[in-house]
């Protein structure tokens, strides 16, 4: 009997500007990143601009994007960036909870802020699926070099599963 997972991954698309796998920079390990298409904040100083036009970019099935991810060995983690993640939160809902129950880590940046995340139902469902958030638009009067896989200082990086379960934001240890 085929995996019913498979099926509903064949069937979900998912608007991207780009993936990279073996990514060193989107958090620790090795990772596999999305880079989702389209972004309402269109930060000054954004690093990923050509992900910002809500028109651009393609269409690809969850199936493709999985199967590129699993042909590696070395992935132990996956991130979704942007773009902004959160404009598509239902089909990365699908794919990030497939992927937690294989074991993979699961991070996301964000230019919302953790609060507005868990005030909708829809973004809500997507935050439950991951281990960190990286939340915050990019500011660039607060950008450093010397922090550890953010590109500002306004940006946080959350423990989500301790957050949820406090019902506060709870920072992850061991980052500058």
């Amino acid at each position: 009997m085929e995996n019913p997972d498979i099926k509903l991954l064949e069937n979900t698309t998912l608007r991207i500007a780009g993936a990279v796998g073996e990514s060193i920079v989107d958090g620790p390990g090795i990772r596999y990143t999305v880079f989702t298409q389209g972004c309402p904040f269109r930060c000054k100083g954004c690093h990923n601009p050509q992900a910002q036009s809500l028109t651009g970019g393609i269409d690809v099935s969850l199936k493709i994007l999985y199967d590129e991810l699993k042909s590696d060995p070395l992935t132990t983690g996956i991130t979704f960036s942007g773009g902004e993640p959160f404009i598509q939160p239902t089909p990365l809902a699908i794919f990030a909870k497939i992927l937690r129950s294989e074991g993979y880590n699961l991070w996301s940046y964000t230019g919302y802020t953790f609060d507005k995340l868990v005030s909708d139902k829809k973004r809500l469902a997507l935050l439950e699926q991951l281990d960190v958030v990286v939340d915050g638009p990019f500011v660039m009067s607060k950008k450093s070099m010397l922090i550890d896989f953010r590109g500002s200082t306004n940006q946080r990086i959350i423990d989500v599963q301790a957050s949820l379960k406090s019902g506060s934001v709870v920072l992850m240890s061991g980052f500058a």
